[in-house]
């Protein structure tokens, strides 16, 4: 029975020894995958909608993260202030406008 042990212990001490970088190896390859996938795209998402929302003017028709589409009457610095209906005027934050419209979309709506 002993015999089978030390056999066993053989075996395992040359796989060890060969394995160092090798078996990390799949690990730094799943990263970078997930980076060019996932990471980057998202950073770039995000550093385009920040320039979209510091673009905001008065005037300028946008649609907010609830859907709701709207022309900007007031912009402030951290908030904007949208004109949904005739005489209705909602308060949202700069990073609640989800995207901008061409001009005239309202009024096709």
């Amino acid at each position: 029975m002993s015999l089978f042990i030390s056999d066993a212990m053989a075996q395992a001490g040359g796989a060890s020894q060969q394995g160092g970088l090798m078996s990390l190896l799949p690990l730094i390859a799943i990263f970078v995958v997930f980076y060019f996938l996932l990471i980057r795209p998202q950073q770039k998402r995000a550093k385009e909608h920040k320039k979209m929302t510091e673009a905001i003017a008065k005037g300028d028709e946008v649609i907010t993260t609830g859907g709701t589409l709207g022309k900007v009457t007031a912009v402030g610095e951290t908030f904007v202030t949208v004109e949904v209906a005739t005489g209705v005027e909602v308060k949202v934050q700069r990073s609640a406008i989800q995207a901008l419209m061409p001009k005239g979309t309202i009024k096709a709506a």
